[in-house]
């Protein structure tokens, strides 16, 4: 009978089949993005685990929504505060990209205007600001059992993903500290133009400072799928050792509990299809 952990499993895998650019997902991207995929497909290949949520690493550059709902009642900011670096209430991406080849010049098109000091005049409290953020490789790993959660997590761990962590039902965390997060300029709310609170040297400084980013991200994917695939490899050699430990009365006797177990795993498969 298939357990609450293959049948999660069973139905996370079936959505992540099912992304694709006419059905996407929730993500900016709409779609899982390709340097996560081999070790998504490493990870998923294993019984006692399952990725629910990946990012390969990206740079983006988002204009913060409005921090309060009403910009003319003083009382409500005194009394609730505003909301910093708000999503909602017309907050978006200006700019998103997961491939560092598209980073030269991306703010050639942004419109942006230079900023004088006249300008500062108007930045408040409310002020929406463009902030230009690298954000690396993070994964979500939901594990069977804690054995297996705390193995995934020192895994991690060693190969430079040093903020992981495992939080309820087993969900391993996988992330690392090699962010950036720079506010550039701000939303002037009366004209709606926006303005640069640095140069495009300094642009240019932090597009590379990303550019070095990605290459230090793709070296610590690297060395975390490798980690991993050792890892299970070792896992398969212990049990087939136990294995050869076996009396064959034993190995009689295990060899039909997998068939059985095998039998009505494809059978609940065939259901939870058929029900979805």
């Amino acid at each position: 009978m298939q357990d609450l952990f293959e049948q999660k499993k069973t139905q996370i895998l079936k959505d992540m089949e099912s992304t694709s650019l006419e059905s996407p997902d929730l993500s900016p991207k709409g779609t899982i993005d390709e340097l996560c995929i081999p070790i998504m497909n490493l990870i998923n290949s294993n019984k006692d685990m399952v990725t629910t949520s990946s990012c390969s690493g990206r740079v983006s550059v988002f204009l913060e929504g409005s921090k309060y709902n009403n910009v003319n009642d003083d009382d409500k900011v005194k009394n609730e505060g505003v909301k910093i670096g708000a999503k909602g209430n017309g907050g978006h991406w200006l700019f998103v990209t997961h491939n560092p080849f598209e980073l030269k010049n991306w703010w050639k098109d942004k419109n942006f205007l230079i900023n004088n000091n006249d300008q500062f005049l108007n930045i408040n409290e409310t002020t929406r600001y463009i902030l230009y953020k690298f954000e690396p490789f993070i994964l979500h790993v939901k594990c069977r059992d804690l054995k297996m959660a705390q193995k995934l997590y020192t895994i991690a761990m060693n190969c430079g993903f040093r903020e992981s962590g495992i939080g309820v039902n087993n969900l391993v965390a996988i992330r690392t500290s090699i962010r950036l997060d720079i506010p550039i300029g701000f939303l002037q709310e009366t004209t709606e133009n926006l303005y640069l609170l640095v140069t495009e040297q300094y642009l240019e400084l932090i597009t590379n400072l990303s550019l070095d980013r990605f290459k230090e991200n793709k070296k610590r994917l690297n060395s975390l799928y490798n980690s991993i695939s050792k890892m299970l490899e070792k896992n398969d050699q212990e049990i087939e050792q136990e294995h050869l430990q076996e009396t064959k009365e034993q190995r009689r006797a295990r060899k039909i509990k997998e068939g059985l177990a095998r039998k009505e795993q494809v059978r609940k498969l065939k259901e939870n299809i058929e029900s979805i």
